[in-house]
């Protein structure tokens, strides 16, 4: 017998440890698969793993945002999967079994058999075969993955937005049932920002707004007016109310709050309500602070106050139709690539600790070919 062969593979052993190892690649049976990463996407979740704010206390190779090519699939896992070698995919986070109440409703992100525990990029090192995550050269494929074909002619780099996309059209769209018309507001101009801002807008929305604050989103907000908001405000020195209300006459039929680590964003989420409005959180303040809310308003203006965690797989579908479509410049923004080498001096830029210039959009390319 010749040589195993191993995949390159970043391993985090504890917070702020990042370390290369060579791990063997699995032999794949009837009714599992072999990933070639081409792209893993990164975002703020990958921060707070890097920083141990979300410390399991078990070593694992992170990354959930991966795109590659299926290299090995078994004859069970291809008719399951509708996917055969060679095609390229994007890899939902979580796994089905297919058949508990849960995923027979659609709601497979609480599957009895995985939910919460089996998330890629957050599986330990020591389950076999232990490449469950994207900052590696290979991802091993579990028999009760969910795999979302990537369209033809997409570059695997921009498909990683996916996951971002796809959150936004379900935080935007999907659960506050925008409508055509809607005014929308968005709190935060990030890569999720601008997505739930693009999901708005192809949902027929008769304005948009999006809120940033200060220099570190001067570049967002802007690149949010070339995504098409009608409105781009700096919550640091405008009252972002006052403007919504000159701009439209009046407030915000449905409030998508993206930020993170803004405990002031739930009080200007409710303030830009209109009566009988919907306010849909999907960023965590990290703190149990909420200057200026004042939940009395939540009963005055009869609010509907909606939290969403996550994606689902139509949304994932519809998110890489749209950036397929080309319509809005996803493929335009301030993006660095990076290979594992480069990693963890990314995930600090992105983070704003450190020196480097903060990408809208950070993805690894295990293989290399960055820039």
């Amino acid at each position: 017998m010749g040589p195993v062969a191993k995949a390159t593979a970043l391993v985090l052993e504890a917070p702020r440890r990042l370390v290369e190892r060579h791990l063997p690649i699995p032999d794949v049976g009837d009714d599992d698969g072999l990933l070639r990463i081409e792209a893993c996407g990164l975002c703020g979740t990958d921060h707070e793993q890097y920083t141990g704010e979300l410390a399991p206390g078990f070593a694992f190779v992170p990354g959930h945002e991966s795109v590659g090519v299926i290299e090995q699939i078994g004859a069970a896992a291809s008719a399951r999967w509708g996917v055969s070698a060679g095609d390229r995919v994007a890899v939902e986070v979580f796994l089905s079994c297919r058949s508990c109440d849960q995923c027979a409703a659609g709601d497979y992100r609480r599957c009895r058999s995985h939910g919460m525990r089996d998330m890629y990029g957050f599986v330990p090192l020591d389950r076999p075969p232990g490449l469950w995550g994207g900052y590696a050269t290979h991802q091993y494929l579990a028999p009760d993955s969910m795999l979302l074909p990537v369209p033809a002619g997409l570059d695997p780099v921009v498909a990683t937005l996916f996951n971002p996309l796809g959150a936004g059209i379900r935080w935007g769209v999907t659960v506050p049932a925008t409508s055509p018309g809607d005014i929308v507001v968005v709190l935060g101009p990030g890569i999720r920002g601008l997505s739930v801002l693009a999901a708005a807008r192809q949902a027929g929305a008769g304005f948009v707004a999006v809120t940033g604050h200060g220099a570190a989103d001067a570049e967002r907000l802007a690149w949010a007016r070339t995504f098409g908001a009608d409105l781009a405000v700096d919550v640091a020195d405008t009252d972002p109310v006052a403007a919504l209300r000159e701009a439209t006459g009046g407030l915000a039929d449905v409030v998508v709050d993206v930020t993170a680590k803004a405990p002031a964003a739930l009080a200007q989420a409710v303030a830009l309500a209109r009566p009988g409005g919907t306010v849909v959180l999907a960023g965590t303040r990290g703190v149990p602070d909420t200057p200026g809310f004042w939940p009395d308003h939540i009963v005055y203006k009869e609010l509907r106050i909606l939290g969403a965690l996550g994606v689902d797989a139509p949304s994932y579908r519809a998110a890489l139709d749209l950036l397929a479509a080309g319509r809005y410049p996803f493929a335009d923004l301030p993006r660095r690539t990076v290979g594992l080498d480069g990693l963890e001096e990314l995930i600090t830029d992105m983070a704003g600790e450190g020196g480097g210039r903060r990408p809208v959009h950070g993805v690894v390319v295990p293989a290399g070919a960055h820039h």
